[in-house]
């Protein structure tokens, strides 16, 4: 199988944002939790790029918080991807929410109580 340019580009665009992100939180007390970089999805022609990131806090709040300081620090982001990444143009990043593992966890609420119903009463019968 084939990998194109554009799927080897975001597999390293995540992992250096990821470790950029990592290395700003330990500078920036507004970022909070546990912050995860679940997919880069970067356009054909390299001129932008989708973060797409989950935060776990213990509130909200500072979930909120955390989005707002990565929203902000795009672009010290960006300039610290073009030092990293020997390439002419660095794409401008648009962060947005991954919420896939929210679904996830409510799906898997919704399966835990399917689950716990309890049986029909014409479910020993024979028929």
């Amino acid at each position: 199988m084939k990998v194109s340019r554009t799927s080897r580009l975001n597999g390293e665009y995540q992992k250096e944002v990821s470790e950029i992100i990592r290395r700003l939180k330990d500078k920036n007390p507004n970022l909070r939790g546990l912050i995860s970089v679940t997919e880069m999805d970067v356009a054909p022609d390299l001129k932008t790029a989708k973060v797409y990131v989950s935060i776990y806090t213990k509130s909200e709040e500072d979930k909120q918080i955390s989005f707002a300081t990565l929203q902000e620090c795009a672009g010290q982001i960006r300039h610290e991807l073009s030092q990293v990444m020997k390439m002419r143009t660095v794409p401008a990043l648009t962060f947005l929410w991954d919420g896939s593992m929210t679904y996830g966890a409510k799906m898997d609420e919704l399966f835990k109580k399917i689950n716990e119903s309890p049986k029909s009463s014409d479910d020993g019968k024979n028929l």
